[in-house]
Order: C-alpha cells, then structure tokens, then sequence
C-alpha cells in the first residue's frame, strides 16, 4: 500500500511528487499524458525558464525519476473508499492512505445540440453517483475510450440497456470476453445530431435521421478529469472545479487536489505551488494520523 497516490503527472502532480518521496513517504504517480501544456511551443511567462511546454514537462518528470519516485502511464478509471482509498485504473488496483487529485480539467464536450440544455436533466456526468435513478431504464453512454466502456459496464448492471455511442469516432478499446456486446450492451458509431426531450431527455437523434429512445444520457468523452473523480467520490465540486480549503484538501478527508481543477489562474506557477503546499500537507496529516 502506498502513503500517496498522485493522479497527474503534469507540474502539481510532479511537484507534490518531489515533496512527498524527500519526506520519505511511499509515493506513485499515475497519468495518461502530461496535459495541454505539452501543447505549448513556448513558455516564456515561468520564472527563469523559456522553453517548450514539452521541455519542461520532461525535465520535471526526470526530476522526479532521479529521486526514484514511481510514475504508471496507466489511464485512472475511477476512486473509491473503503478504510483506505482505491485507485482503478485500465491495468490494475492501487491502494493508499492518500490521494491527490492533479489531471487537469475536463476537456471541451463535443457541440452536440440540446446537451447543455438537459444538464441534470437526464444528463449526468457520474455512473457511480447517478445510476441508483435509472434502474431498469434505457441509457446511453458518450464516449469511445477506456473510460467510456468502463461506465457502461457498471451501468449495465442497474439499467435495462446500454448504448455506447461514439459520436462518428473510433473504438479505442478492446472488445474482450468481459464486455459481452449484446441486446444489454451496444455500441452505436454514428455521429449525433440533437439530444431531444422535453422536462428531461427522451432520445438521441442520429445525423442518418434515426432515433435512440433514451432515459438518460452519461457524458464519459475522453479521459476522466481529476473533477470527474471527485465526484465519484463524493467531493464538492462547482463550476468544473473541486472545492479545497486553505490546505488543498477536498470535502473528503484524506482526499486533496491541485492544479488546474480547483480553478483560479491556469497557469504552471499555481499549480507547482498547489502541488507543493498539497503534498506538505498531506506529510503534516500522515504524521499526525499514523
């Protein structure tokens, strides 16, 4: 079991990293990809650095490594409790006494007509937290990656039937024997036209004119934000952010977060401080609870 897991490898993420594995804590770090700086051509507004968003994403992720701090590219699924907190991610289970939430925001949803207009209105962005209303109702699940498939799967359980609907894009996952495509679970790749209803969402209407009658419609698109994961857990979120207190901590205990997810200014320098103040919190805390 380890004393931190750190969701993100971008510079809050890499940043707690350095402060938690110097206090000689056991620490992972788990990220898909390093985030929209990497998409940056140059940083000229960092304090004693011009470089590439790239560069300087390298040169922290070496950083960590030189002080043999542990970095999974694995993509995190989901979070849950019990005692201590568990880690899904598309390769395996991870335990810890802590987390730190560092992935970033979530990513621009598709323009997609009427999808803003039934937010909490039979859309939801939470298998976990919303499925308990949709027993033995028809849903459908956006998205065409791992973290897509992985809400569909514990959808498919509670609800009648499922629909996976890709929105013109490619699988990116593996159709293997535990996700079983039948009149339960169904993938659907046609481009979407309009969400329709009325008080609350009714179907799905396809750019070839046909329709998916619908209860409900679960927004899983791309790859699950640190925002996405606090939900599941039962952390106060607002206006696409996490709620933290002075101390990086989230409403969850134990549960803290940093970067780009709790709002404010996006730039690198919050963010490193973030995951700085973040991680000596979390030091302070273990000591204090061990």
């Amino acid at each position: 079991m380890y004393d931190v897991i750190i969701i993100g490898k971008g510079p809050a993420g890499i940043s707690a990293s350095l402060y938690i594995k110097r206090a000689n804590l056991k620490v992972v770090v788990i990220g898909k990809d390093e985030g929209a700086l990497k998409k940056a051509q140059k940083v000229e507004n960092y304090y004693g650095i011009i470089e590439s968003g790239e560069k300087i994403l390298e040169t922290g992720v070496n950083q960590a490594k030189n002080l043999e701090v542990e970095i999974l590219t694995e993509e995190v699924l989901s979070i849950n409790y019990n005692n201590n907190f568990i880690v899904t991610t598309n390769n395996s289970e991870y335990e810890a006494k802590t987390v730190i939430l560092a992935t970033g925001v979530n990513r621009p949803l598709p323009y997609i007509k009427g999808l803003k207009d039934f937010e909490n209105k039979g859309i939801s962005y939470c298998a976990i937290c919303d499925a308990f209303f949709y027993r033995g109702k028809n849903i459908a699940v956006l998205g065409n990656g791992k973290y897509a498939i992985h809400e569909a799967k514990y959808l498919q359980n509670i609800v009648n039937t499922v629909t996976i609907l890709t929105n013109g894009k490619p699988i990116e996952f593996e159709i293997t024997p535990e996700i079983q495509l039948n009149d339960n679970l169904k993938i659907n790749q046609k481009e979407i036209e309009e969400i329709i209803g009325d008080d609350t969402v009714k179907a799905v209407k396809l750019k070839n004119d046909t329709q998916i009658q619908i209860d409900g419609l679960f927004i899983a698109n791309g790859v699950a934000s640190s925002v996405d994961l606090a939900k599941k857990i039962g952390a106060k979120t607002e206006n696409n952010r996490i709620i933290v207190n002075e101390n990086m901590q989230t409403t969850i205990k134990g549960l803290y977060a940093a970067g780009d997810c709790t709002g404010g200014l996006l730039q690198i320098s919050k963010a490193v401080y973030e995951g700085a103040k973040a991680a000596t919190e979390i030091i302070n805390f273990l000591k204090n609870n061990n």
